[in-house]
């Protein structure tokens, strides 16, 4: 295979050699065509059950294909729908709280389009959906990007006599806010003026968050001024977000000028405001003005949180100052807040302590972390895993590693593995390879598993050809063969970066070595192409895996609203 680090860019990868009849042709690269032929294979029911979670381009497979399926009340699910259509054709009216839960159950396992369907029977009915579940349904599909369907959903409820809320349009606002669409936000707000509803605080902090984001914060300033003039009211998070924004760019003198303005605007500062002003001047290294403020936060509704604290230890270790930094861990749990230590307040420490190489003072500080009962997370091995930076320190670190597995009494094999997810997960690749060195050494086995989070985690790294190397010395081995779901970590690796014809390669070599395809691999491949603009192309190669039942409704349906395939 032609390595992605160094092969020119065909056009739009192997999408430049298909024609017009894609279905009938058999050029270069053989792919879509390779992709339907493969199809002539029966999946299994374990197979066709998975598919890709989320409805961003971040699919993530440790929650699919690559660990148990988490959605094994799928079936129930499908029933519990089908027995409300049947109901509702047969023209009975349906319980509505069973109509409602099955709407929050289809939301949460990203089953949109059937949730819709479910206000629809709802509806069509006689049924009044509960404006609540309405509006959550709303929301899930803009926090999906899928803003369009949100729109139509409202549109078609308002036809039907449902009229929709300020909460609701808010979903909307917000939504077009995500995508990047600033100018349809404020038409679209416009819009609703003229309906007669009115705009919140939470409506113009969308719009000025949206703002400092697409232009910067001086343009979001103007627009809060507008906003004044024309007689919205905002409150106190829309200066918050002013403020986040000035920070954001470095900006700390205008963020602090800002801050100090807000009494005479009619604001009082709470925790939250002054959180943002405390991350700026620590990040900035202004300890005295830092100092001061802290000085300020003598309780109400500016008494310090646990964010609070989290932000004085992180910035004290970046800097440098772990002494100051464990300090303030130890007056986290004195006094009248007692707030509750986690992995998340030691791990800078811990961090900053391992980049410096200082062993001794990493164990203590880990001991002193589980003596407290702080249960180490990913964080944690991410922060150990800084110590093979030090050549003479892998062992150092394996040891620590193999110390907090005795310590939590869990299985050792599965410790490690998760160890190596999540150092690959956060692109340490290079430290994780190191530890598994040292774990294969006192015996640890990777599995399928194992070598799957590697190939992803080279793949986050730009290490293609690594990745590919990755299976070849899996497929050498005696022990443990390429699975499916190794391969494909490496098909999705390829397609984030838009290299679907390179994936299309290691799809053709997966079928030479007699690994069948799953619902997975035909997702990741469509979705590729979709990710490459030919969305017409993928709304034909996923009609066809429809037609030839490797790819479930569930996943159509999934990949049709994140594409807008409709």
């Amino acid at each position: 295979m032609a390595s992605p680090e160094s092969s020119p860019r065909k056009a739009v990868g192997f999408v430049s050699h298909i024609p017009s009849g894609f279905l009938h042709f058999s050029s270069v690269s053989k792919g879509v065509a390779r992709v339907l032929a493969s199809t002539q294979i029966t999946l299994s029911p374990k197979d066709s059950a998975f598919t890709i979670t989320g409805s961003s381009w971040k699919p993530d497979l440790d929650s699919g294909s690559f660990s148990d399926d988490p959605r094994s009340d799928e079936p129930n699910l499908s029933d519990s729908f089908s027995h409300l259509e049947s109901l509702v054709t047969g023209g009975h009216k349906p319980n509505v709280a069973h109509s409602t839960q099955l709407l929050y159950d289809l939301c949460k396992a990203n089953r949109l389009k059937k949730a819709i369907r479910v206000i629809e029977l709802m509806v069509s009915s006689g049924i009044i959906p509960d404006a609540s579940a309405y509006t959550y349904l709303v929301n899930q599909l803009c926090k999906r990007g899928n803003v369009g369907y949100a729109m139509q959903l409202v549109e078609k409820m308002e036809d039907h006599g449902y009229p929709s809320n300020t909460v609701t349009y808010n979903a909307l606002v917000r939504g077009l806010c995500m995508l990047g669409s600033l100018n349809q936000s404020l038409q679209f707000v416009e819009r609703l003026m003229q309906k007669g509803l009115a705009p919140n605080a939470f409506t113009y902090s969308f719009l000025l968050e949206a703002a400092y984001k697409e232009r910067g914060t001086d343009e979001a300033v103007k627009l809060l001024d507008e906003i004044i003039v024309k007689g919205g009211e905002p409150n106190l998070v829309s200066y918050n977000v002013l403020l986040t924004g000035f920070c954001k760019e470095g900006r700390t003198d205008d963020a602090m000028a800002l801050f100090r303005e807000l009494p005479a605007k009619g604001f009082k500062a709470n925790v939250v405001s002054y959180n943002i002003l405390l991350r700026c001047l620590c990040c900035d290294g202004r300890w005295e003005e830092a100092n001061s403020l802290l000085a300020e936060m003598d309780g109400g509704d500016r008494a310090p949180s646990v964010v609070t604290y989290n932000i004085l230890i992180n910035s004290l270790a970046f800097h440098g100052r772990t002494e100051q930094a464990l300090q303030v861990l130890k007056e986290m749990s004195k006094g009248n807040h007692q707030f509750r230590v986690t992995a998340t307040s030691y791990n800078p420490v811990i961090a900053r302590l391992c980049k410096e190489g200082k062993v001794d003072l990493v164990v203590k500080c880990l001991d002193e972390m589980i003596y407290r009962r702080c249960k180490p997370n990913e964080g944690t091995y991410n922060a150990i895993g800084s110590l093979c930076e030090h050549n003479s320190k892998v062992q150092e670190a394996f040891y620590i590693i193999q110390s907090l597995s005795n310590k939590q009494k869990c299985c050792t094999h599965d410790f490690y593995k998760s160890v190596i997810t999540s150092l690959c997960r956060k692109g340490n690749t290079f430290a994780a390879f190191q530890l598994l060195y040292e774990m294969t050494r006192c015996g640890f086995d990777p599995d399928a598993h194992t070598y799957s989070a590697l190939i992803r985690g080279l793949c986050l790294e730009g290490m293609f050809t690594g990745a590919m190397e990755v299976l070849s010395i899996m497929e050498e081995s005696e022990n443990c063969k390429p699975t499916v779901d190794n391969f494909n970590a490496m098909i999705l690796g390829l397609c984030k970066i838009r290299r679907t014809d390179l994936a299309m390669e290691v799809f053709e070599m997966m079928v030479e070595k007699k690994r069948m395809p799953n619902e997975t691999t035909y997702a990741i491949l469509v979705e590729g192409i979709a990710h490459e603009d030919e969305l017409e192309l993928a709304k034909e190669v996923l009609d066809e895996l429809r037609l030839r039942k490797v790819i479930g409704q569930n996943a159509v349906d999934r990949i049709v609203m994140q594409f807008n395939l409709d």
